[in-house]
């Protein structure tokens, strides 16, 4: 029998999952919802009150949804779409929104990601090179480790000349607590064969990015 995480994962073959809502008399995951209903008592509020009866259901989905990288792996998301192709051009998608969860706090760290690679004989479908931005964002993690899994998958992937990730991203861990500087924005990259090795690749890989 399929996992409830199993479950939303084949629900959510797009973007979006299916059914994030609390439908009525719903049973989604007793243990885990029974976990939100004490955090809630725990935080001084009342589960059982009209705006929070469903609530716990809706956090475990949402949750659920949230870490669903989990569930996923490369080579499943990618599936066939990897194809020979004589091209040793430049090939970068940017602007690749991804939502992560930061896994100090468990609060959103949002914002683009910039991808590159050098093709060695393959390429790969475009939309492929977003979800495997998001099989790794879908995680409690930190901004340096996404970036670095996302590099390395793609290397493994392609076996590219080289692959570049740069990712922006605005963490709501310093925007709702502790230094609170709500326009802070933090930038890591990640460098992985020719890009790493030769400074002008890397230059041209920047400057297409806009950075």
């Amino acid at each position: 029998m399929a996992s409830k995480k199993e479950t939303m994962r084949l629900e959510s073959q797009g973007h979006y999952a299916a059914s994030l809502d609390a439908r009525p008399d719903e049973v989604y995951d007793l243990e885990f919802e029974d976990l939100v209903r004490k955090m809630l008592v725990r935080l001084g509020e009342q589960p059982e009150r009209e705006g929070l009866r469903r609530t716990p259901l809706r956090v475990a989905k949402a949750l659920d949804f949230l870490t669903s990288g989990y569930e996923m792996r490369v080579d499943e998301v990618v599936r066939d779409a990897v194809f020979s192709e004589d091209c040793e051009e430049m090939v970068i998608v940017r602007d690749i929104e991804f939502y992560s969860l930061c896994e100090h706090h468990m609060l959103p760290f949002f914002g683009r990601a910039h991808v590159g690679y050098l093709p060695q004989g393959k390429v790969i479908g475009l939309s492929k090179v977003a979800r495997v931005v998001d099989v790794f964002a879908r995680r409690l993690q930190v901004q340096e480790r996404l970036t670095n899994q996302i590099a390395d998958a793609l290397m493994d992937v392609l076996a590219a000349h080289g692959v570049a990730v740069v990712m922006e991203a605005s963490h709501t861990c310093m925007m709702m607590r502790g230094v609170q500087k709500q326009n802070s924005t933090t930038v890591t990259s990640a460098m992985r064969g020719t890009f790493e090795t030769n400074s002008r690749t890397r230059g041209e890989f920047i400057g297409f990015i806009g950075r």
